[in-house]
């Protein structure tokens, strides 16, 4: 009995040991959603004023940069937060050029924590937090044609909800080189025209801002109502 009992005990320091990484990883990654949960919950409206937000990172001063890079990782690994809004804000922040490239750096290391966080717990974990509507409509899609360029699609073309697509990406074929190239690829027009917005929001340049909201919109709307025919139509030309 004492031999088996430190058998036992033997292989599971040893599997904790080859998985400490992803243990790490997974406990980083709890850690992060229940904070972001908690901070949202008491202060969502802030999330949604870019000014608020622009006080609250400044408020880090010399850190400020590296607080915004966080705040973008957090909103993608917590997908409740709402990244269209904080995007807006860093170009608000810090222009166009600079704010997106935050942002989409930011952006990308949060979609590989995510993906890397789905992928090591699989689909126990992701059926908990997302529903089956959602599961069964990304996969019907992921398997449309080449997986690379449907998950470049589902990026680039406004109106598809994309705030649970890393969790799913996680579980499906895609490896993460390519799930990391190209959503990122397919984010880049969405997050630097958001930073655009931001930088010229409060500028006076009332015509160029609402022929932004405009197009923006409509590409939103026909996303929404079209977005899964226009990906069935792109995937057959390709």
């Amino acid at each position: 009995m004492l031999k088996w009992i430190k058998y036992n005990i033997k292989k599971c320091l040893e599997i904790l040991n080859k998985n400490k990484a992803y243990i790490v990883l997974g406990l980083v990654f709890l850690f992060i959603a229940a904070i972001a949960y908690e901070y949202y919950s008491q202060y969502f409206h802030v999330l949604k004023n870019p000014k608020k937000i622009k006080e609250i990172i400044l408020s880090f001063k010399q850190y400020s940069l590296l607080a915004f890079l966080l705040l973008q990782i957090i909103q993608v690994v917590a997908f409740f937060i709402p990244g269209e809004v904080i995007q807006i804000a860093g170009g608000y922040i810090y222009g166009t050029a600079l704010g997106g490239v935050i942002s989409l750096i930011g952006i990308s290391l949060g979609s590989a924590a995510v993906y890397s966080i789905s992928r090591l717990f699989g689909k126990p974990l992701i059926r908990k937090i997302i529903s089956n509507k959602q599961l069964n409509f990304f996969h019907k899609l992921l398997k449309l044609g080449s997986i690379n360029f449907v998950v470049f699609l589902l990026y680039l073309i406004p109106g598809i909800p994309k705030d649970v697509l890393a969790y799913i990406c996680g579980i499906s074929d895609i490896n993460f080189r390519n799930f990391i190239l190209y959503s990122t690829l397919g984010r880049i027009p969405g997050i630097f025209i958001s930073a655009f917005f931001g930088a010229r929001m409060y500028s006076g340049q009332k015509g160029i801002l609402i022929f932004i909201a405009v197009v923006m919109s409509s590409l939103f709307i026909l996303g929404v109502i079209r977005g899964e025919k226009i990906i069935k139509s792109l995937v057959k030309k390709e």
